[in-house]
């Protein structure tokens, strides 16, 4: 029996909620796996439940500076009362001083990214520039506090070694096909109506809450090429998020709202705004092809998301972004919005390339596996744990 701390105090939404809703229950099925799993108070009735796992709240910081204090003088007392062996940090932050052999999971390319801080610099987000580089300087001396780092891609792995001159691990993170695809949560008939509305036209699909390195504008600035080549072909741009709220985590969409209204191209835009996760396998049966202009990723879920439900990708020629769709996607320069439109054009313009995409797409997604992915975080933790007891003995 292994004894495991799991650190997902982080873990409020995006892709650090996705991570421990996957891997937690897959945990919990294994009958020698002991898991205690912190989390930030209101997230208990998801994982209540699972067999195996003890529950450990603690009220949510305002800040990841409070988070990262919060961490560091009460986790360790809480790990040793839980008896673990290995402890998982899921947050990008290790433990200064773990009690025991700890496993770091980073998955944060902001902080190594010179085209984030440039996006910042012209903005003049001079406040969330500081705050980053706060951030990654913490985020840089984690990896050499925790025993082991674990990226989710060999491509943001390769980036964190020459970062900070540590070697990491690179251990893809999975997809569940048959959970994904079995959904009982249908789309809202709010949504349904939004797509009906654009039942003639081809709809580009775009799965993300609105941020920077995201790179809306680029896809935005896409859309007078796409209407100016189609010949009278209808395009919509279906977003899950909502560009007129200003909830986006300290992001503030002003200038993608801007560019639409300078563009004319609020017709072409569909704001479906945040969908549960359990609907979204028919958000994505109901569009035909699937583009990301993100200028900087670690893993990128949706891409997995949309391969195993058939759509063809188009996407931004990131390391990351080759990695995990090789040849199941056709790729553009980022922030060139008249290459995504060409690559769109050119699937929406030929039924076979877009079969011959999505066939390879399918097969591509087989790849991933949350069960997979357990298996070999919990023989990184066995590896430690018998490396701490040669040394005790």
């Amino acid at each position: 029996m292994i004894k495991l701390f799991l650190n997902g105090i982080a873990a409020s939404a995006g892709g650090g909620l996705t991570y421990l809703r996957n891997v937690a229950p897959h945990l919990s099925a294994r009958g020698d796996v002991q898991t205690t799993l912190a989390l930030s108070s209101g997230r208990r009735a998801e994982f209540e439940n699972l067999p195996r796992t003890s529950l450990l709240e603690f009220k949510p910081t305002r800040s990841a500076a409070g988070r990262f204090w919060l961490e560091q003088t009460r986790l360790p007392a809480a790990i040793r009362r839980s008896g673990a062996d290995v402890l998982i940090s899921a947050g990008n932050f290790a433990l200064r001083r773990s009690p025991v052999p700890q496993i770091l999971l980073s998955g944060n390319s902001l902080y190594t990214s010179a085209d984030f801080y440039r996006d910042l610099r012209s903005r003049r987000e001079y406040r969330m520039w500081f705050g980053t580089r706060i951030r990654g300087i913490l985020a840089r001396r984690s990896l050499h506090w925790a025993k082991s780092t674990v990226a989710p891609s060999a491509a943001f792995a390769d980036q964190l070694r020459r970062w900070s001159g540590v070697d990491v691990l690179s251990i893809h993170h999975g997809f569940d096909h048959e959970q994904f695809h079995d959904s009982s949560t249908p789309l809202s008939e709010s949504i349904q109506t939004k797509l009906e509305g654009a039942d003639d036209a081809f709809r580009v699909l775009f799965v993300s809450h609105y941020s920077y390195y995201r790179s809306f504008e680029t896809l935005i600035s896409a859309l007078p090429f796409l209407k100016a080549a189609a010949g009278g072909r209808k395009f919509r741009l279906v977003l899950t998020c909502n560009l007129n709220s200003n909830d986006h985590g300290g992001y503030r969409p002003e200038k993608a709202r801007a560019l639409i209204r300078k563009l004319g191209v609020s017709e072409e835009v569909v704001e479906l705004g945040t969908l549960p996760y359990r609907a979204l396998s028919h958000l994505y049966r109901s569009c035909h092809l699937y583009a990301t202009p993100a200028y900087t990723e670690t893993f990128a879920h949706p891409l997995v998301e949309a391969m195993s439900s058939g759509l063809p990708i188009v996407a931004s020629d990131l390391p990351v972004h080759r990695e995990i769709c090789r040849d199941a996607a056709l790729y553009f320069p980022r922030f060139s919005p008249q290459d995504l439109a060409a690559r769109v054009l050119e699937i929406a313009s030929s039924p076979g390339a877009a079969t011959d995409l999505r066939t390879r797409g399918i097969a591509r997604s087989r790849a991933f596996s949350w069960k997979n992915h357990v298996q070999q975080i919990l023989e990184l933790a066995a590896t430690l744990m018998e490396s701490r007891r040669a040394v005790q003995h």
